[in-house]
Formats: C-alpha cells, structure tokens, sequence
C-alpha cells in the first residue's frame, strides 16, 4: 500500500530540483509518487524530469502561476491521496529510505504527532550545526517548529488544520501552522538523526525581498495568533528588527511603508480568521523553543 506521497515546489533552478528528484531513488521501495509544483519558472520544470527514476517511482508537474510558493504546497497535499506527505524544498538532498520511514513510523504509532522535522545535513551528509537545527539533542524531541525545507506531514491533520496561510506568500508559513498545531494538543516531532540534505541554491534569492517578508509574515504571525498584549509589544519589536536586518543584508530602502501597506491590505483577512491562542499554549510555546522535551510515544512531557 502506498502511505506515501512526496511534493517538491520550485522556481528557476533547474539544477537542484533535478538532483532533488534524482535522489529520491532511495524511496524506491516505498513506491511513493512524487509531485513537482512548478512556482512559474522560466523556462518550465521539463516533463522529462525523473525520466530515468526506477519502477514504482513516477513524477508529476503541476504548474500553476498564480498559485505561488505556499499555494503549491497546499494544491500538492489537497491532490494527494496518501495518509502522508513528504514536503521538500528543490534544495533538499534525500539520503535514505530509512530517515524517511523513521519518521512515517512515528506517526504510524502516535496519532498525536501532525509533523515531523528532519535533520539538515551537507551533501555529503554531515549534520549542520545544533545550532541551525529544529531542536536541541540528539535524541528525538518535541519542538515548537520544523525547519520547512524537509518535513513530513499527517494529510488529514494539516487539511483540518486549513493547511499553509497563502497570503504569507514567501516564508514563515512554517512556524504558523506549528502553533496552530499545537494549539489543536497536536504534536511536532524532530528526529535529529533523520538526516536530510539541504544544499542552498542561491538562483531566485533577494535580500531586500527575504527581509520584507520575514517581518511582514512576523507581524501577521502576531496578528493571527498571538492574545493582544502580545502584538502590542511584539508588534514594535518586529520592526526594530527589521532595521537591524536590512543593515546587515545590505537591502535596500523603502521596507517599512512596504510592510505597512501589506500588513493594512491582510488585516480585513486578519480580523475574519485571528484565533488567539491561549495562554497555556504560549507557555507551551516557548517552552519547547527554549528547553529540550524528549519525546516518547503517548507520553506528554
């Protein structure tokens, strides 16, 4: 039976997605098909791509232009028909089936756990550092986040969930469906000796555009979610940030009323759809950012 369906989303890099998709030769054995949304790239994804894949392994491309980044990533787990779906960056290097099945059998065990991180590893499979990692450790744990280059998702949950923000457009997706899972007394899972590839791509990053967004879809996080005294003073600490960012990125001017205008243009979606998490939750939160909390199945630490 096939438990399993992976989806890769890409834009203008031609080279990583195709040893992306070559690398998921090693998943073989799990006959898990494979979906390539294709943000608009210029030229297109080939429909030759995976060509040479081995049986039980089939590629398909789905193009949509005005879906955008996070909009693949929900059409690919809405068109999937697997209880699981793997999510992976076209920078993303796939190692083993073993990883991968490490973290199916987690959740095959404990229905509480919605998501599962992976480790980030060189592409020669050495671990990045602790440091740059979902979590701390290394033993499996729980953790407020993953790391959204590779992650493996319980379909029905994140579909419940109402899946990724579209509107976030470009970052931070990631961390906003976490807490919304946690808030639901889901779990995330990190097994930090599930190690997957990362190897960035730098075709199609912009500095000015990733400090943009990276505050932008800040602001709407706390706006979405967070009980209101938190944004009163999130809110301000956003953008004192944004500054130390942009001088250290080298981005250019003009950021602040950006972000301004499109935090006003999202708010009548903000006051339609904000769910303030609670105050437990919160602790929760911060709790499993700061401190290790070791995972065992159907155990709440």
């Amino acid at each position: 039976m096939k438990d399993l369906t992976v989806g890769i989303t890409t834009r203008n890099r031609p080279a990583a997605v195709a040893r992306c998709v070559e690398s998921l030769r090693v998943l073989a054995p799990l006959e898990s098909p494979i979906l390539v949304f294709d943000n608009a790239s210029d030229p297109p994804v080939t429909p030759a791509l995976g060509s040479e894949l081995p049986a039980g392994l089939a590629v398909t491309i789905i193009r949509d232009p005005s879906a955008g980044y996070i909009g693949g990533r929900n059409r690919m787990v809405r068109e999937a028909t697997t209880p699981y779906i793997l999510l992976l960056d076209d920078d993303a290097v796939v190692f083993s089936a073993a990883a991968v099945a490490s973290a199916m059998t987690v959740m095959e065990r404990d229905p509480s756990v919605a998501a599962v991180g992976f480790a980030q590893a060189e592409a020669d499979g050495r671990p990045w550092p602790e440091a740059m990692q979902p979590g701390r450790g290394l033993e499996p744990a729980c953790v407020s986040a993953y790391i959204g280059f590779a992650h493996l998702l319980r379909r029905e949950v994140f579909v419940r969930l109402g899946g990724y923000r579209e509107n976030f457009v470009f970052y931070g997706e990631e961390k906003d469906y976490c807490v919304r899972v946690l808030a639901a007394g889901l779990r995330v899972v990190y097994l930090p000796g599930a190690l997957v590839g990362h190897v960035p791509d730098p075709a199609g990053r912009n500095a000015t555009r990733y400090v943009r967004f990276v505050i932008r879809n800040d602001c709407l996080y706390s706006l979405y979610n967070e009980p209101w005294p938190i944004v009163a003073v999130s809110l301000p600490l956003r953008f004192w940030r944004y500054r130390r960012m942009k001088a250290q990125a080298g981005a250019e001017s003009g950021g602040v009323r950006w972000i301004l205008n499109e935090i006003g243009r999202e708010l009548p979606d903000v006051w339609r759809n904000r769910h303030a998490i609670s105050w437990a939750t919160l602790r929760e939160w911060r709790r499993l950012a700061r401190t290790v909390v070791p995972y065992a199945a159907g155990s709440r630490a």
